[in-house]
């Protein structure tokens, strides 16, 4: 068994890695949606977002893995940071590096491994996105460019703890928060076939409730849509409020029936909790819904743009119906 050799700037990484003041925290539902993604994307039964310390891997998020850490010497994402481009491994029964490393004799019996470096803005490579099977596999060029975009939305992701990214009222993302992953989701839905949708959304009557009842009740109305999206959405599905009382939802892998079926219990959940509240007047919201294809890419601008308009048309023509 080979151990991974220490980077050249061990000293300068680790610093910057303990800085973000990452190690050793909670999971984080952001993180966590992407190793879902991975396990679901690639068909394997682990995928995991690693951190490498001084002696150990410390995992801030593991789909499908019960441990948080193992030792750093017999870790294969110690190999894959000393290198730019992702470490490959189809069989680790024919590879001399790893043939008799413990995680490959015992659990969780590794027998294919794909890592791609987690690097920061300085260049450091902190850890890594990697993907587990226990049968050796074919991983195509097509795979890798997956791995390297998903391990992209992680180190935005990252980013984001750096910078503001959260509505401080909502506490979902805002708009800067959304364009910078959307755009990932997007790439990573061309280079997989995957449809995706936008769901555009702008509350009716919202003036009013400011109007009659305070903005306390404009902004607990607020709050509570946010919630009810949370909790109505998938765990993979990404969602912002982009502001006043715009929200936007992007969907992957999902159908018009039931990104139907959805909108119709967000508007379900927010009558309810408006009736609670005993308004005088009906509150829902208008929804535009644009079509992501991977034939037909479009920029995560196009794809508000388009959402917007068919918003806007869903909004007049209810006011036509009155």
């Amino acid at each position: 068994m080979d151990k991974p050799a220490v980077p050249e700037n061990e000293k300068t990484r680790l610093r910057e890695l303990r800085e973000l003041q990452i190690l050793d925290t909670d999971k984080e539902e952001c993180f966590d949606r992407i190793t879902r993604l991975a396990q679901y994307i690639f068909s394997v039964p682990i995928a995991l977002i690693s951190l490498i310390d001084e002696q150990r891997q410390w995992f801030k998020s593991s789909a499908g893995l019960e441990v948080t850490e193992t030792a750093r010497d017999i870790s294969f994402c110690g190999h894959a940071i000393l290198d730019r481009e992702p470490l490959i491994v189809s069989d680790t029964f024919t590879d001399a590096r790893f043939v008799d490393n413990p995680l490959v004799v015992n659990n969780p019996h590794i027998r294919f491994y794909a890592g791609c470096p987690i690097t920061l803005n300085s260049g450091s490579r902190i850890g890594t996105l990697c993907i587990i099977d226990k049968n050796p596999r074919v991983f195509t060029e097509q795979d890798k460019l997956a791995l390297i975009d998903l391990a992209a939305i992680v180190e935005r992701e990252i980013a984001v703890m750096q910078f503001a990214t959260s509505d401080e009222l909502t506490q979902i993302p805002n708009r800067r928060g959304f364009m910078m992953f959307a755009e990932q989701y997007l790439d990573l839905c061309s280079r997989q076939q995957l449809n995706a949708k936008l769901v555009f959304i702008d509350l009716d009557s919202f003036k009013p409730v400011n109007d009659q009842f305070g903005h306390a009740a404009g902004d607990k109305l607020l709050i509570t849509l946010a919630s009810v999206i949370s909790a109505h959405c998938r765990k993979s599905d990404l969602y912002a409020r982009m502001g006043g009382d715009e929200f936007v939802i992007l969907f992957t892998g999902l159908s018009t029936q039931a990104c139907e079926k959805i909108i119709a219990r967000l508007k379900q959940a927010l009558s309810a909790y408006c009736k609670s509240q005993k308004y005088d007047f009906n509150i829902g919201f208008s929804h535009g819904i644009a079509d992501f294809s991977p034939q037909y890419p479009v920029s995560i601008e196009q794809l508000l743009s388009s959402a917007d308009n068919k918003m806007y048309s869903h909004k007049e023509a209810k006011k036509v119906n009155r």
